[in-house]
Parts: C-alpha cells; structure tokens; sequence
C-alpha cells in the first residue's frame, strides 16, 4: 500500500498539508476545524492523532528528517510485524511519499508512558518481553538489508573520528585529558572489535529511548520505527540500559533482567563491550552540551568511570 487507500484519508491528507502551511495561530485553527490534534513526543517529526466519524484513531506521521530512508525502513518494519498480530506495536495502513515530506498513517496505540510506571521492574520485564517478541520476528526486505540507524557501526565512528578531533581541538579544556584517557582504556580493551564480531542478527526498533514506550495492560508497547533495521542482541540490550533516558533506573533492576533481554555467557563480553561503548558515545555527545547541560554531563562521567572500573555491577 503506497498511499491512502481510500478518498476520505486522502483528502484529509491534502488538508493536513495545507494547514501544516498556515502560520501562528491559523494552524491551531485549522487542525481544529479538521478533528486532529498534535501528539507529543516527535522530536524530529511532526505527529498527529485523527479521530475518524466512526471512532476509530489514525496517527499521521509526517517526517521533517528525510536522511537513511526513516519513512520507508518505519513503513517495512510494521508491515513486516503486522502479520505477527503482537498488539504492542501500531499498524501500518499507508505510506504517502511525497517528495520533500513523506508522510505514514498507522494505528493508535493507547497507554501511559513507561517511564511513569510505579514498579520499574514490572514494567521493564514488559519492555523485554515485547523486545524479544520483536526479535524472533524473520527478516526480511528492507529490514533483512540495513542495519538499525544507531548502529554500533554508528557509535563507533563518533568515538574514533568525531569525537578525538573535538578533544584534539579542545585540549586545553579542564577535562579534556579525562576524556582522553576513558577513550584510551576503551582502546586497549579492543571493545570496538568486540560490538562489531558477528553474531546472530534480529529486528531491531534503533532507537532506545524509553519515551518511545507505553504501559499495555500488563505488558509493554512500542511506537517509532524509524530507525528499524538489524542489530543483534547484546548491543540492543546494552544501548536500552545505557541511553540516557534510562538514568534514573537503577543497575540492580537492569541486571535482574539481562536473561530477559537476551543476554548469556555466549554473548556476555560483546554485551559488555557494547555497554561500556553506549555509554562512551553519551558522554560524548553530551561533551558538545557540557556548558548547557553540566550536571548531566557530570553524571555521565561518573557513570562511564563506573562501567570501566572495578565496582561495575554488571561485571
């Protein structure tokens, strides 16, 4: 299905487009006139949510981000779970793309976020659950071809390239030695060898952060593919534990659950290895940020010095 199977989703496709253009306050006006309502949460797209006569939710997705094909791996990565009936994850029902501003119309799913829930733990085993469902998924088509777009591949160029010329550049900043020295003992443990070994490869969402979650009943759903490609396991489980949405759940809930997602002695140095690079990666994005964000900066240090030392609790 490449766009609106029927006229009155196509027509309201051209309308939304038409207000999406308005300015100031016209828009509001014009997406009340049209029964739909902006959704939080699209850091890089715009959502919406269309309650049609008949009751039923349509979320219209437009992508502002048009980069590495986001539209189409989201588009293949529902088709492709549709068949598998799991109910933790939206429905695909048609791919418009236009040229400049592809947009996706998919299911609604209801729930309150994840990270709101009262028993982490619970709702984490939930997260697994669903996450584990996703990867006994076959692959295939696009999803079979591309890697995830947060790719350990990804990572692993800002902490080799990227991020040592921003330190090069930097060096007579306070703390850049500090930073130096944690990429240096990344190095001598080859942990970049280690996330690219090869093993078993599974559908993967891309994309860790836990705001991307909702509580479903006693389970947990998904939303926001766009990133979806292949990964395997072990990096998948670290970069849940180590994006840094999860900061506030504590390391005694993650490691009760690492069988959960996935994680076992034959996998276990790739996983650490994969963490200890997730969280690396962190600080050095939030390195860029440390005058805005220093406290968060500053947690993410003391985080890293955590994983690479001896007091690790995932050792």
């Amino acid at each position: 299905m490449a766009a609106p199977s029927s006229k009155a989703s196509r027509e309201l496709l051209a309308a939304l487009r038409q207000a999406r253009r308005s300015d100031g306050d016209a828009v509001s006006d014009s997406l009340a006139e049209l029964g739909v309502r902006p959704l939080a949460g699209g850091m890089q797209n715009d959502i919406y949510r269309w309650t049609s006569p008949a009751g039923e939710d349509t979320v219209i997705k437009f992508y502002r981000r048009t980069d590495r094909r986001r539209a189409d791996r989201e588009w293949a990565a529902l088709n492709l779970l549709e068949a598998q009936h799991l109910r933790t994850v939206p429905a695909p029902l048609w791919l418009d793309r236009a040229e400049g501003e592809p947009a996706l119309g998919m299911t609604f799913l209801p729930g309150a976020p994840l990270v709101e829930a009262p028993n982490p733990l619970q709702a984490l085993r939930g997260l697994a659950h669903t996450t584990t469902q996703l990867q006994a998924v076959p692959l295939s088509g696009l999803m079979a071809e591309m890697p995830r777009i947060d790719s350990g591949e990804h990572y692993l160029v800002r902490l080799t390239q990227v991020w040592p010329d921003a330190l090069d550049r930097e060096a007579s900043d306070p703390l850049a030695a500090a930073m130096q020295n944690l990429l240096a003992a990344w190095h001598r443990r080859d942990d970049a060898g280690l996330v690219l070994g090869q093993l078993e490869v599974v559908l993967s969402r891309g994309d860790a952060n836990l705001l991307n979650w909702l509580q479903a009943g006693d389970g947990a759903a998904c939303v926001d593919f766009e990133y979806a490609g292949f990964s395997n396991r072990a990096f998948d489980a670290a970069d849940h534990i180590e994006h840094i949405s999860a900061r506030d759940i504590p390391d005694e809930v993650w490691v009760k659950l690492l069988p959960e997602f996935g994680v076992s002695n034959a996998n276990r140095k790739q996983f650490a290895a994969s963490q200890r690079t997730c969280a690396l990666r962190w600080l050095a994005v939030l390195w860029k940020q440390r005058d805005r964000r220093p406290d968060e900066f500053a947690r993410q240090h003391e985080r890293v010095n955590m994983l690479f030392g001896p007091s690790s609790p995932y050792r």
